[in-house]
């Protein structure tokens, strides 16, 4: 059997955008990161490779710790693997009210 595949009528190639392009465009912006476990990063994205391996700035890391939260501050530039990546908000102001990282400000 031919199963024909669905298009949307208004969606073309000119308004797709890939990820690493998104992630191009939030250079030199904040970003926010949520990793694979509970913690959760707030920083200046310097650069990414191909395998969205990140390069921050101004980096704060935000995880638990027994029924608290601690909050480091990170010194230098911060290298972070993309395979433990797992949530990546380009562009915003950091974590919204209700996040792990909001909750230790």
């Amino acid at each position: 059997p031919f199963i024909k595949k669905r298009r949307h009528p208004n969606y073309t190639m000119a308004n797709r955008i890939l990820p690493l392009e998104l992630i191009d465009k939030a250079i030199g912006s904040q970003i926010w990161i949520l990793m694979r476990g509970k913690t959760e990063i707030v920083g200046t994205l310097r650069g990414f490779d191909d395998y969205v391996n990140l390069v921050l700035d101004d980096a704060v890391e935000y995880s638990p710790e027994g029924d608290g939260l601690v909050k480091t501050e990170l010194q230098s530039e911060l290298l972070l693997n993309g395979n433990q990546i797992a949530v990546l908000v380009p562009g915003g102001t950091g974590p919204p009210e209700d996040s792990l990282a909001a909750q230790a400000r």
